[in-house]
């Protein structure tokens, strides 16, 4: 999907609007192993598909919450580019919440929406804070959402 390409005063004019949604991610036993060794978290109902199927409410594996979250960069990308900008950086996060298991084999989307944009003081760019939710196809909880808060420099 090609993202859309918006600078910061078009950015001002859709506050409140849906940006767009990303392509559909699949999500992999593998790319869950490599997230836990990457980050130290083994849990088995992450890494042990057979006792997961056996033992947890979830049927099989479940990603991690956080694993689901960090595909916001990639998903992004395919939602938004902000031109005429020195650079961006995530700044942080508000309301992050976990409402459905994201299973192994399922695929997940983002929907982003634009919920505020700030000047930065000195009018040095703007802090812009998109709702994101990812979609789980076929669920009807998503399996993340947050609110990310991005600051785009000039």
């Amino acid at each position: 999907m090609a993202a859309r390409t918006l600078t910061l005063d078009e950015l001002k004019t859709i506050k409140g609007q849906e940006i767009g949604v990303s392509d559909w991610h699949l999500v992999t036993q593998e790319e869950i192993n490599r997230f836990a060794d990457a980050t130290h978290d083994h849990q088995w109902i992450h890494v042990d598909p057979a006792r997961a199927t056996k033992e947890s409410p979830f049927g099989g594996p479940i990603a991690h919450g956080y694993y689901t979250l960090s595909l916001a960069p990639h998903l992004m990308d395919q939602i938004i580019a902000v031109k005429g900008i020195r650079m961006g950086v995530n700044y942080g996060l508000n309301k992050l919440r976990y409402p459905g298991p994201v299973r192994v084999g399922k695929r997940v989307r983002l929907k982003a929406t634009l919920a505020d944009v700030e000047e930065i003081a000195n009018g040095a760019g703007a802090q812009v804070t998109i709702g994101m939710s990812f979609e789980v196809e076929g669920e009807a909880k998503p399996g993340c959402v947050a609110e990310a808060l991005y600051r785009y420099y000039k």
